[in-house]
């Protein structure tokens, strides 16, 4: 009943925007075509030196730049600390916010000092578990970047550290809270796109930046490098400059294409739906041109089963991603519904509804005589099978943010620093966080091991 009244709900509040945005004299219309602006509020306080939040980076490579640029436009926000295993970065960080900031290569005399309130942690993938846990325990409120930890066991440790301490704990899927995500959960809760069905996501890349092939600086060396420290509880290797810089290639510290890409989609589709993640996963792909001595493939294409639960139908996600895209680059997220489809940007929204063919046309129609062929339209059209009202609120609308949005990063670091201020709750606590992460690496699991796997979404747990 409330799935059918939101459905109705939708309809009507369609039928009055389409008939808003047109100029004919109908007040119903069989296809309509319109766009609708976003918008999103902030609090604008000031804050006093006594009342800013002090941050500190863990992590100084270029997620953790960007996340820091980001979170420093955020009212009442000081970053005090960096810490960096590269003392290049070090020396960059001073560059960035001044050499006021303390700078270290040891994480521990970071989450150690008392005028730090909270971190975050942008390092290499294996490093996330221990580096979050010890925060949390030292007091400090953390922001993890995704994937939150490297393998799925290792989720349960920051839960229940996270809940222990008290402290909070967002994992850092920066579109989560972005105003294209809040409106494709409202779209989706109304109806808009009927009994959801399929989820389409792609990423195409066509360059060596694009596919991790990231920049050695010439001054790195065993005296500017802490490498021993790096690989921490990855398997001693060599001395190798690549394994550092370009740690996402190698299984030992990242987690491939599914922890850098497919834990985004899962972070959205599983908040817009509702939803605790699929139960099965079957992955193939391979390693077709960047080889660079990476050991994860750079072209791949992962099946996904989602059960049917009390928010969404079963239906099937198919997430494709090739490095080596022959020019045509991009990507896309599309929700595919029984009654339309939804494609989700940070930044927008495009809903697209459609009308289900029914009554056979001349395709199937030429095989039988004219007699016949009017006597199987008359014996549909007594079923009513397209109705009058099937045929209204056909058509596209497109939700657009405005052109000064701060973007979907921005409100992932203002829900976090809101939160802490006991202004509301992280958008992507550490439940959450392992759902989308061990939905993901359910991929690495099928790929490597040759086989589906399957998958508790409830528990979090391969089964």
């Amino acid at each position: 009943m409330k799935k059918n009244t939101s459905r109705r709900n939708f309809l009507k509040k369609a039928t009055l925007g389409s008939a808003a945005m047109t100029t004919a004299p109908m007040v119903f219309a069989s296809s309509y075509q319109q766009k609708l602006q976003l918008s999103r509020t902030y609090e604008n306080e000031r804050y006093t030196a006594n009342d800013h939040i002090n941050l500190a980076l863990i992590g100084s490579g270029i997620q953790g730049i960007y996340d820091t640029q980001t979170a420093l436009r955020v009212s009442g926000v000081k970053l005090v600390a960096v810490c960096d295993l590269y003392t290049g970065r070090l020396d960059r960080a001073k560059e960035l916010w001044g050499d006021a900031i303390f700078t270290t290569r040891d994480y521990r005399e970071l989450i150690a000092r008392k005028d730090i309130d909270a971190v975050i942690v942008a390092t290499s993938d294996h490093w996330h578990r221990q580096i979050t846990v010890d925060a949390l325990k030292a007091g400090k409120h953390v922001y993890c970047e995704k994937p939150m930890v490297q393998k799925w066991e290792e989720g349960q440790e920051i839960i229940k550290t996270q809940q222990e301490t008290g402290k909070l704990c967002q994992i850092g899927s920066q579109g989560m809270a972005s105003l294209g995500n809040e409106k494709a959960k409202q779209l989706y809760e109304d109806g808009a796109i009927g009994e959801i069905v399929m989820l389409d996501m792609q990423n195409n890349r066509y360059s060596a930046e694009g596919a991790w092939q990231y920049p050695i600086p010439p001054d790195a060396n065993s005296d500017t490098i802490d490498f021993d420290t790096f690989l921490g509880s990855a398997p001693k290797v060599p001395y190798e400059l690549k394994r550092f810089f370009r740690w996402r290639n190698y299984q030992d510290y990242g987690t491939g294409v599914a922890g850098d890409l497919f834990v985004h989609a899962f972070s959205t589709l599983n908040h817009v739906i509702s939803s605790h993640g699929p139960n099965r996963a079957l992955a193939t792909g391979g390693l077709r041109y960047w080889k660079d001595g990476r050991d994860v493939p750079d072209v791949t294409i992962t099946l996904y089963d989602y059960p049917k639960t009390a928010t969404h139908a079963a239906f099937n996600a198919a997430f494709r991603v090739n490095f080596v895209s022959g020019g045509e680059g991009g990507g896309g997220f599309k929700l595919i519904g029984t009654e339309g489809s939804m494609e989700i940007g940070q930044n927008s929204v495009k809903l697209t509804r459609s009308k289900l063919g029914l009554i056979p046309g001349g395709y199937s129609m030429i095989a039988y005589t004219e007699a016949t062929q009017q006597k199987i339209r008359e014996e549909y059209a007594s079923q009513n099978l397209e109705s009058r009202a099937s045929a209204l609120n056909i058509g596209e609308t497109i939700w657009e943010a405005p052109r000064d949005y701060k973007g979907g990063h921005y409100d992932h670091f203002y829900n976090f620093f809101q939160a802490i201020r006991n202004k509301g709750n992280v958008i992507q606590d550490p439940t959450f966080g392992l759902r989308a992460a061990g939905a993901a690496l359910l991929a690495n699991h099928s790929y490597f091991e040759e086989q589906p796997v399957n998958w508790d979404p409830k528990l979090m747990k391969v089964l």
